[in-house]
């Protein structure tokens, strides 16, 4: 079962990601982050992150749709999570096309303001960064590495502990998340 933690994190994604805020993520959802996400950032580089994002819903699909309907409720999602523990393998390569989408320009590390332009395009709405960069940032060198940023993956999707970085992967988490 997963835990509060787990429940509040996931919750947090869903909602950032359910554009139409009807309860479910659809392939409408993907398409309309991944609009915002090459708005924000310009269009260099949209074809490869509109295949790393629709490549991420069919995943998601695939994993959650549990009755076929073509959408994806936070249950369903739940249901998996509870599971990702024993799939770090599969948690770990999603981590690898997130990180090349975030990474702009291809340069092997992702820099505060690459990842304030992920979170904005995930939330929708310009969200202060700094703090979860911050702790993001282990090595303290000014950037997110791509083992950095894999172990934060992980640690988010399979991770049940409040003070580890990952946990702050998509913002802070606060308690209402």
């Amino acid at each position: 079962m997963t835990s509060d933690l787990q429940q509040r994190k996931t919750a947090l994604v869903f909602t950032a990601m359910d554009a139409d805020n009807d309860g479910y993520l659809e392939r409408a959802d993907f398409e309309a982050l991944t609009d915002r996400w090459t708005t924000i950032r310009g269009q260099a580089g949209s074809a490869r992150l509109r295949e790393i994002m629709m490549g991420w819903w069919d995943a998601l699909r695939a994993m959650c749709d549990a009755d076929g309907d073509q959408r994806v409720t936070l249950a369903e999602v739940w249901s998996v999570v509870d599971n990702l523990g024993s799939m770090l393998d599969r948690v770990a390569a999603t981590a690898d096309s997130m990180f090349e989408a975030v990474d702009e320009d291809g340069d092997g590390r992702v820099t505060a303001a690459e990842y304030a332009r992920m979170i904005r395009a995930w939330t929708g709405r310009a969200t202060p960064t700094d703090a979860a960069f911050a702790r993001l940032d282990t090595d303290g060198d000014g950037f997110v590495s791509r083992s950095e940023f894999t172990a934060h993956w992980v640690e988010f999707w399979a991770g049940d502990d409040e003070d580890a970085p990952g946990t702050h992967l998509f913002g802070e988490l606060g308690v209402d998340a």
